[in-house]
Order: C-alpha cells, then sequence, then structure tokens
C-alpha cells in the first residue's frame, strides 16, 4: 500500500473518491464541487492516472491494490480502513472497477454512490454503449445513483439521456455520454453536500426543492 498526505484546503463536506483509471469523473467532481472537499483519492492500481489529477491538486492518495490481498472481503478490510482514516461525509466510486463486498456497502450505507453509463435499470455491467447498440434503442445514457448490494440497481439520484445517432459507434456514443457524466455527476454530489438530496430509512431517494423538466426527449425527432 503506498500513502500521500498533503494539504487540502476544508469546504463544507468531505469526499473520498475511489478510482482505478483515468480520474475524468474526479476532474469534473474538483471543478465543479466547491461544496465539497475532497479529503482523499484511492486507488486500486498504482498506474491510475487519476491519481496525478488528485496529486496536482495537493490531495492526499493511496493506492491499495486488490492483488495483495487472498480474497474480496480482505481488499474491502483493508480499503475500508484507510477510507474511516478520513471521515468522509459521502464514499464516491468514479470509475472504481472492483466489485464490492456487502459488508462494504452496508458500512457506507446512505453515503456511497456510483455513476453508471447508461439509464438505470436497464443495461447493468459492462459494455453498455455497444449493448444499447446492439439492441437499436434510440435514448440512451448515464444513472448516478446509491449502492447497494445488488449491482448497479440503487436509488436513481439523476440520470441524463441522449439520443442514439445513426452512425453512431461505441466510442462516438460513450463520447457524449461521458459528457453528461461530467455534468450530473457533480450536479448530485453538490446536492448530498448541501442536504438537498438524501437516503431515507425506506431507502428511497427523497429530494428538497429541487424542481423537475417538462419537456420530453424524442429520438428521432418528430415531424
Amino acid at each position: 500500500m503506498r500513502r500521500k498526505h498533503k494539504s487540502a484546503k476544508p469546504f463544507e463536506s468531505s469526499i473520498v473518491v475511489l478510482i482505478s483509471g483515468r480520474g475524468s469523473n474526479l476532474h469534473s467532481i474538483l471543478k465543479e464541487c466547491p461544496q465539497c472537499r475532497v479529503t482523499a483519492v484511492i486507488s486500486n492500481r498504482a498506474d491510475a492516472t487519476g491519481l496525478e489529477i488528485a496529486e496536482a491538486h495537493h490531495i492526499p492518495t493511496a493506492v491499495i491494490s486488490h492483488r495483495d490481498y487472498p480474497d474480496r472481503s480482505a481488499f474491502d478490510a483493508a480499503l475500508m480502513e484507510v477510507i474511516d482514516g478520513y471521515q468522509p461525509d459521502l464514499v464516491v466510486l468514479a470509475g472504481f472497477m472492483r466489485i464490492l463486498t456487502p459488508e462494504f456497502v452496508t458500512h457506507y450505507h446512505g453515503r456511497l454512490i456510483n455513476i453508471h453509463p447508461s439509464l438505470l435499470p436497464t443495461y447493468t455491467g459492462l459494455d453498455t454503449h455497444a449493448r444499447a447498440l446492439a439492441d437499436g434503442v434510440k435514448i440512451h445514457g448515464c444513472t448516478v445513483h446509491y449502492v447497494t448490494n445488488d449491482l448497479d440497481v440503487g436509488p436513481i439520484i439523476i440520470q441524463a439521456a441522449v439520443p442514439v445517432l445513426k452512425h453512431d459507434t461505441p466510442d462516438s456514443l460513450a463520447t457524449r455520454v461521458l459528457y453528461e457524466e461530467h455534468r450530473i455527476y457533480p450536479q448530485a454530489i453538490r446536492w448530498i453536500c448541501k442536504g438537498h438530496v438524501y437516503l431515507d430509512d425506506a431507502g428511497k431517494v427523497q429530494f428538497k426543492r429541487l424542481k423537475q423538466p417538462g419537456p420530453a426527449l424524442i429520438s428521432p425527432g418528430l415531424d
């Protein structure tokens, strides 16, 4: 395990971000969430370029390699120990490519969120864009949700939809969806940090003073 400690400017709420790769959502969170102080960025991969983004912002980083542990339970226990050292209000999965154990999810119940590249509950798991194109759907998108023990089916906070265009490839569709991810993930985090969104005792997402748009997204467009 590798850890680096650097100073961080305090804001209202604290979050720990978990990553496995390039950190594009981490970058958008740092840019768009002044209400939250990112107290640490943790990765299961030492070569995750998102760690460089954190270090450039003088945020403490840690690497906890899943390969150093005999099973998921042991890895998650080590991960929880490091996370809890920062006492975060919220734990944010931003491209963290590990399936978490029930013990981990229960430990952070109501404080653990994820973003998924589809309009859940459709297309859980991997290869969402290719699967959407193969099925011929006309509207695709992304979802921010609270994490539960069932993969990619937790209570939904916010979604963004994009039209599927005639000549789309998985890469071109992924690019448009990622642009929306960078918009809605910071929004969800800002709401939570301000207390405008929370998970109630019944496991339902509750909203305070939030508006919902009326116009429909229709693809292809009507004549």
